[in-house]
């Protein structure tokens, strides 16, 4: 039965019979497997390996009915990604939570898939169920990674209304969905705290996303009470190697340098294939406490995550390595350093390599982004 959420909410079961069969008979959806797994491969060799894929799609996505399935199915590649491109997974904070009160998990926001994905394995893996995703409709440009997308319990920030009146309706029926699913079906939500990623490595919530979230608030209820109801949990999200840090850092410099940056189409699919597939190092997601204090504005809430999200991140080594690199112009520091400090070290190894190839400015903006959480946590 057609509701008033159909044009933001996930597939839901009863929409796979049509959806399943459009995704694996979408040529370009399929080229992009083979791209994407055998990208070592010769091309010649692609039209085989398109129809080898095809094949072994539609045999696997034959066993799937609901949702669930669709994730059995998914979490051996989540499983295999974990094992291959970070050195350690863990997790903090969620034993003090009550999860049978569905929450919203706010986090910072360094990666466009696995910020998510991230939080939901921490979930997975401590026997809860998996969150409902919101993502900006600016992913959703082809139809087949908008099918996949939200194949996979994600559902859609229209960010592409330019009309005030749209944006606002657009917005108020975000608002709508959100407190639906946490209060009416009961589903988490994962919510990053600002739009777009955090490239200079400063996680900081912007009050809109807050704001937004309360529109669907009543005139009988006070603002706090409403928010105190949504159940917000700061969430941080902390990855000792960036996989995209010389792109962002390179970003950053040419705003500085040009006032602004336009994203090629197909950046943002770049960004989340290399994402998954580089390394991670070690990455620790903390769950911090549900809001449950008195607050009179956006600004207030967005600070108090602020707060908890900072207390939350782990900067690894590679924090305090990049701020001892910004203050040392020849950024040799491994003399100083025992050869038993093996993160610093491994620190060190790495940020100097991902150096080379970057003009002196684009140097000190990836190095800021490391740093950035480290040297607020002390000051």
């Amino acid at each position: 039965m057609p509701t008033k959420f159909d044009s933001i909410r996930p597939f839901d079961d009863a929409d796979l019979c049509v959806v399943l069969p459009k995704l694996f008979n979408n040529k370009e959806f399929i080229e992009s497997i083979v791209a994407f797994k055998f990208s070592a491969w010769p091309r010649f060799m692609r039209p085989a390996l398109g129809l080898f894929t095809r094949h072994y799609i539609i045999k696997q996505i034959n066993k799937v009915t609901t949702h669930r399935d669709f994730q059995r199915l998914v979490e051996p590649y989540m499983e295999r990604m974990i094992n291959t491109t970070t050195e350690s997974f863990t997790v903090s904070g969620l034993d003090r939570l009550d999860l049978s009160q569905t929450c919203l998990f706010m986090s910072n926001h360094r990666d466009i898939a696995l910020d998510p994905a991230f939080v939901n394995w921490a979930l997975h893996i401590n026997g809860q169920d998996t969150v409902r995703i919101a993502v900006g409709d600016n992913l959703l440009k082809k139809e087949w990674v908008a099918d996949l997308i939200r194949l996979n319990k994600c559902f859609i920030v229209k960010r592409s209304a330019t009309d005030r009146r749209e944006k606002l309706s657009a917005a108020k029926l975000l608002s709508e969905y959100i407190e639906f699913s946490l209060n009416t079906e009961k589903q988490h939500i994962w919510i990053a705290q600002r739009e777009g990623r955090a490239k200079d490595g400063n996680d900081i919530t912007n009050p809109a996303i807050v704001s937004m979230l309360a529109l669907n608030k009543t005139k009988d209820v006070e603002f706090s009470q409403y928010i105190r109801s949504l159940r917000i949990v700061p969430v941080t999200i902390s990855y000792e190697f960036d996989p995209c840090d010389i792109n962002k850092a390179k970003e950053l410099q040419k705003v500085e340098r040009e006032g602004s940056y336009d994203k090629p189409d197909n950046e943002d699919v770049r960004s989340i294939v290399n994402g998954i597939t580089g390394q991670k190092g070690r990455v620790h997601i903390h769950f911090g406490e549900v809001l449950a204090s008195e607050f009179s504005n956006a600004k207030e809430v967005a600070a108090h995550i602020d707060q908890q999200i900072l207390q939350g991140y782990d900067s690894f080594s590679t924090g305090q390595v990049a701020a001892d690199m910004l203050s040392n112009d020849d950024k040799d520091l491994g003399s100083d350093v025992a050869e038993s400090d093996h993160y610093t070290l491994a620190a060190i190894h790495y940020l100097q390599a991902r150096l080379v190839n970057l003009s002196k400015e684009e140097q000190n903006k990836l190095l800021s982004m490391y740093a950035c959480a480290h040297i607020r946590k002390i000051n």
